[in-house]
């Protein structure tokens, strides 16, 4: 197949009137200049497929299902609003039980846009549990991990954890030499053992400002840390309510180069509002913003990665290129996803289009 672009984000950087080829679903040819006979036009902007590296549900499932078909109905409920290649995230459970949930994920790993398992939990803080159900947290240990890593048999890509538990910096340490990406996230650690955590091998924050000290309370914290630690990659949920318009323009300017759109979606996402659970928890979605009906407190969200791309663009008015970096090529790269989110030659063909309507459109190669 053969695509003839206006202009498209290609290998980072804006470029005009090109045509690439496509063969056995990856990008064969790049070239400048008019194709003969292409079988697609894009008038519009060519930008690569969204990752999404935090994502629990969408389509009124979660990936977290005993249910294959209820997998097959997240993966596409987020492939309709560009989501291409994505992480399946796990929320606190039993031990056992996530064992159970990492193995009925492990046969979608590499043959879907699931390329690999993220564990958000069960190593938190009790006082920034947030949404997760506070009788499931426990502290790591190698023995523990080195059961869920078997279970995983190589799809687990990365795990949340707070990094002032108890074993949590030997903990790091084991996951980083086993290749596995350790975010810090549903803390409240001071910035010491924070950098001590980046020092042993964190690289990500789990949903920036959400399940730890906000920004007006950051000094002294992990929080302060990572704003200012070009180190961390930070996760930013941009759904107009996990993160202040204060906050987000904060965060921006002087750490959006290493900022990555996620969406933290819950069921509910693409499904409507109404009454949902998250783990064991009893979750109401109203006016599409998800909170547990014990207190109020959020709980993930209902976000797709074609609005978290446009509010980035659109509202914050940051450029095409560093957008499509932080909704593709940013966290691509922080997993190690190898053939995706980018436009380049030898990179899986998943493809989008920015029209001039503003929309987001998936292109089917």
């Amino acid at each position: 197949m053969i695509i003839q672009a206006s202009s498209g984000i290609v290998e980072g950087t804006l470029r005009n009137n090109f045509w690439l080829e496509i063969k056995h679903g990856s990008i064969t040819t790049i070239e400048d200049g008019i194709a003969q006979n292409p079988e697609k036009i894009v008038t519009g902007i060519l930008i690569p497929g969204f990752v999404d590296i935090h994502c629990h549900g969408g389509g009124g499932a979660y990936f977290s299902s005993s249910e294959p078909d209820d997998i097959v109905r997240v993966i596409e409920a987020h492939q309709k609003h560009g989501t291409t290649s994505m992480l399946a995230s796990l929320v606190s459970e039993p031990i056992e039980e996530l064992i159970q949930q990492i193995k009925r994920l492990d046969p979608f790993v590499g043959s879907s846009a699931i390329k690999g398992i993220h564990l958000e939990g069960p190593y938190l803080s009790h006082a920034r549990c947030g949404a997760h159900d506070p009788s499931m947290l426990r502290t790591p240990t190698i023995k523990e991990l080195q059961n869920l890593l078997d279970a995983g048999q190589g799809n687990i890509s990365m795990i949340t954890l707070a990094p002032e538990l108890e074993g949590a910096l030997e903990a790091i340490d084991f996951l980083v030499e086993e290749g596995v990406v350790v975010a810090l996230g549903h803390t409240e650690a001071s910035s010491a053992i924070a950098e001590q955590a980046i020092d042993y091998g964190a690289t990500l924050i789990t949903h920036f400002t959400n399940g730890m000290p906000k920004l007006a309370t950051d000094a002294g914290t992990i929080t302060e840390v990572a704003l200012d630690d070009d180190r961390l990659s930070l996760e930013l949920i941009l759904d107009g309510v996990h993160i202040s318009d204060g906050d987000t323009q904060e965060i921006l300017a002087v750490a959006a180069h290493r900022s990555i759109l996620v969406t933290d979606a819950i069921s509910a996402a693409g499904n409507g509002d109404g009454n949902y659970h998250l783990g064991g928890l009893d979750v109401e979605v109203k006016e599409g913003i998800a909170r547990l009906v014990s207190n109020r407190t959020l709980a993930g969200s209902t976000l797709t990665m074609d609005r978290a791309f446009l509010k980035l663009h659109k509202d914050y008015k940051v450029s095409i290129e560093d957008s499509v970096n932080s909704s593709s090529a940013l966290a691509a790269g922080e997993i190690g996803m190898g053939n995706v989110g980018e436009i380049a030659v030898g990179m899986s063909a998943d493809l989008l289009e920015l029209t001039h309507s503003g929309k987001v459109v998936v292109i089917n190669s």
